[in-house]
């Protein structure tokens, strides 16, 4: 499920699905950018999911029992402690990510809480700029609705085919929790979304936060049109469907 810009003209894609003529959706669906308006290339789009877990196998296998889908070895990242596994969700994906049993302990705690995981959880989102748009313009408007980013720093990681990704991002803010996106710019490194191979698809995603306002601020200055909802932890409602069944979340 990936919304659409509201105001878009909407017209059928190639693939049966609905397209906006004068936008993307939050996935990055859409016709070719260059002939969208300049007011409409500031729309960021949903990177990927994350579901962090404290056993990677385990819950690569669960995916694939549940779903019908085998997600794709990603890499580790070098430093973190951690590696992942991908699924393509059309052009946004989920991140599995875990321990790398392959690393010493890092030096620090692993991003994401997986260190303090009991069990896997859809624990953040990703968002990154669209065409025209940049990830510092994209921090600045979320530190003005009161959640600053912090540092934009680099990363890398390299696939197993040998294939170097360089990106920049800022680190997810655990006091504010998943429903608060990070930000994610790959520059002129290929996205895994447009490589990745094992696809589902992405049914449900939906914020819940015991303070809907505050999130909904940063969801809205991001640009972003997801469901806020009160509750009383903060969780991310994600439905994810393979030809087998769904992905338990």
């Amino acid at each position: 499920m990936c919304r659409r810009l509201a105001d878009a003209t909407r017209r059928p894609g190639h693939d049966g699905d609905t397209t906006c003529e004068l936008g993307t959706d939050l996935c990055g669906h859409g016709p070719n950018i260059a002939i969208i308006p300049w007011q409409y290339r500031l729309v960021p789009v949903i990177d990927h999911l994350v579901h962090a877990t404290p056993d990677l196998d385990a819950t690569v296998a669960t995916f694939a029992r549940s779903t019908g889908v085998v997600p794709e070895v990603g890499g580790s990242h070098q430093g973190l402690g951690t590696r992942n596994a991908l699924v393509s969700l059309g052009s946004c994906y989920l991140e599995l990510i875990g321990p790398d049993p392959d690393q010493p302990a890092p030096g620090r705690p692993r991003p994401f809480g997986i260190d303090d995981l009991d069990a896997p959880a859809f624990v953040a989102f990703a968002v990154r700029p669209g065409a025209g748009d940049t990830i510092e313009r994209l921090a600045r408007s979320a530190a003005d609705a009161g959640a600053d980013p912090g540092d934009i720093v680099p990363m890398s990681r390299t696939r197993p085919d040998g294939v170097e990704l360089r990106w920049r991002l800022t680190f997810p803010l655990p006091d504010r929790g998943p429903g608060v996106p990070f930000l994610i710019d790959w520059g002129d490194t290929p996205m895994p979304s447009d490589s990745i191979g094992p696809r589902a698809d992405l049914t449900e995603l939906r914020i819940v936060d015991p303070d809907p306002d505050a999130v909904g601020a940063v969801v809205a200055a991001l640009g972003l049109d997801i469901d806020v909802e009160i509750g009383s932890a903060p969780i991310l409602r994600v439905g994810i469907e393979g030809p087998d069944g769904p992905f338990p979340s």
